[in-house]
């Protein structure tokens, strides 16, 4: 049975532990640590957290997290708009960053389709990419960098057969990321590779 002395500590450690990948006792261990510190560094925390909640926003472009109404990627005017990147998650734009390789832009999708898990097109940013898409032409290539498994492969499909009549070039990168694989756990070095050598999807 879980003991601890105080009822206020119980409530801090039932609060990180809701958190993912964060049990009870990494919970306690991260609290009493807290309780450690001066009272200025604990308010910064809670301040910076209270503040990322109320001001953060969603990039109006690619669904990025960022401070601005257009994210930092978007905004660039070096960044190549005629490639988009079509992701499932914010982490993976971390991921694909992190390899300093690509300078297209990025479109997050906000999840896979998962009819297991009732997560049908209508649940992602399709939409969006569509009207990104357009009819102009403004996107010359998607290239999919979702997840190596059945939800991702899925996704890839269905987009590939929406939009292979307004993209010239559509592309999956390769499978250097093993099939079963998150995104955002594969190494820098396997991840750039895959880009670089990323299959056409539409041929």
């Amino acid at each position: 049975m879980e003991y601890i002395p105080s009822k206020l500590l119980t409530t801090a450690v039932d609060n990180f532990s809701k958190l993912p990948g964060i049990g009870r006792k990494t919970a306690l261990r991260l609290v009493l640590d807290l309780l450690k510190r001066d009272t200025s560094t604990v308010n910064a925390l809670a301040e910076s957290l209270v503040n990322l909640k109320k001001n953060i926003k969603t990039c109006r472009v690619c669904g990025n997290l960022s401070d601005e109404e257009t994210c930092s990627i978007c905004a660039n005017p070096r960044r190549d708009r005629a490639t988009v990147c079509v992701v499932e998650n914010i982490r993976d734009v971390i991921a694909i960053e992190q390899t300093g390789t690509y300078k297209g832009t990025y479109h997050i999708l906000g999840g896979l389709i998962s009819p297991i898990d009732g997560i049908g097109p209508g649940d992602l940013n399709i939409p969006q990419l569509s009207d990104r898409i357009g009819d102009g032409g403004n996107v010359n290539e998607l290239i999919f960098a979702l997840s190596a498994n059945m939800e991702g492969d899925t996704t890839c499909f269905y987009l590939s057969r929406l939009f292979s009549d307004k993209v010239n070039k559509i592309s999956q990168i390769a499978r250097g990321v093993a099939f079963g694989g998150d995104l955002e756990y594969t190494d820098e070095v396997t991840l750039a590779r895959s880009l670089e050598t990323r299959t056409v999807y539409n041929a």
